[in-house]
């Protein structure tokens, strides 16, 4: 019987696959970046939130095979095939080829996926935190390539000219969803 994928349903099955802490931020940043998003698109915040807090399910059990794993842990669950393929699509290029984003919902996680890895380091350096986070300043810790090194940032230009939004506006969703969700975050001051 498969219903709607809801949020706490998204927070129960992550649960039985991950343990790591950081993967569970990791959840909730893009979590948080996807339903505000959502509201763009005029779309259901919670059900685009409940798929960036699955998006890396098998990450932790599988790392080298990510993305691969996603459908055999969550058609058990009664999660539909299109949620399933749209999670699996965020690694397209990447560690997959079976299906390219091509919905909103997968173009947008595929854009904000490392994105808020971006936010979240810059936030971490901030005395304040989440708060009073403007679009202009995280433009330029986003050209600084030495700040979150790690954070792929030709594939989120990617994934922004793929949703064919100004990455401004995107990262203004990035801000704004993680900013309602700081304390989560644990990025209150």
């Amino acid at each position: 019987m498969l219903s709607a994928l809801t949020l706490a349903k998204a927070k129960e099955i992550l649960a039985k696959h991950t343990t790591e802490a950081h993967l569970f931020t990791h959840a909730a940043a893009v979590s948080a970046a996807m339903g505000a998003l959502a509201e763009h698109f005029g779309a259901d915040a919670e059900h685009w939130a409940a798929i960036g807090w699955l998006h890396d399910v098998d990450y932790e059990k599988y790392p080298n095979e990510h993305c691969r794993h996603v459908r055999e842990l969550l058609e058990p669950e009664g999660v539909d095939e299109e949620d399933i393929r749209s999670i699996i699509s965020h690694g397209y290029g990447l560690v997959t080829d079976e299906k390219p984003p091509e919905t909103d919902l997968e173009k947008s996680l595929f854009a904000v996926d490392e994105l808020t890895g971006i936010v979240h380091a810059y936030a971490l350096m901030r005395p304040e935190g989440m708060a009073g986070m403007e679009v202009k300043s995280l433009k330029k810790k986003f050209k600084d390539k030495r700040f979150a090194a790690k954070c792929d940032r030709d594939l989120i230009k990617d994934g922004v000219e793929k949703l064919g939004l100004d990455i401004g506006v995107v990262m203004e969703y990035c801000i704004k969803g993680m900013q309602a969700h700081e304390a989560e975050l644990d990025l209150g001051k």
